[in-house]
């Protein structure tokens, strides 16, 4: 069954990892609508806002929505603006921050882990 809803309908969540700033998640699409291999999530940072410098086995596909944002890695930053996209392989260190006076938004595809 295909579902559909707002982005607004689901709850944003604060970052709750250690190094996380003024972060927030919405899980859009998740194992809990079904969802077997990708989950869909909106990243909202505020003013001064990051996620934590960290790494993970699972590779990230970005799409900027709004404001002005950058993901940082090991070779250095890379400016994100709306319609930019970006790849994070996996086992790469990295992090989002916000560059700007207003809310970063950008989507976040990875994928589920299998059990």
């Amino acid at each position: 069954m295909i579902k559909k809803r707002n982005f607004s309908e689901v709850t944003l969540e604060p970052v709750n990892m250690a190094g996380a700033s003024n972060a927030g998640i919405r899980w859009l699409i998740s194992e809990k609508d079904g969802a077997p291999t990708f989950a869909l999530r909106m990243f909202e940072l505020e003013k001064g806002g990051c996620t934590p410098y960290h790494s993970h086995t699972w590779e990230h596909e970005v799409f900027a929505l709004e404001g002005t944002g950058a993901v940082v890695g090991e070779e250095g930053e890379l400016s994100l603006n709306p319609g930019d996209v970006a790849f994070v392989p996996g086992n790469d260190e990295h992090n989002f921050i916000n560059k700007g006076d207003k809310v970063f938004k950008f989507l976040c595809i990875i994928p589920i882990p299998k059990k």
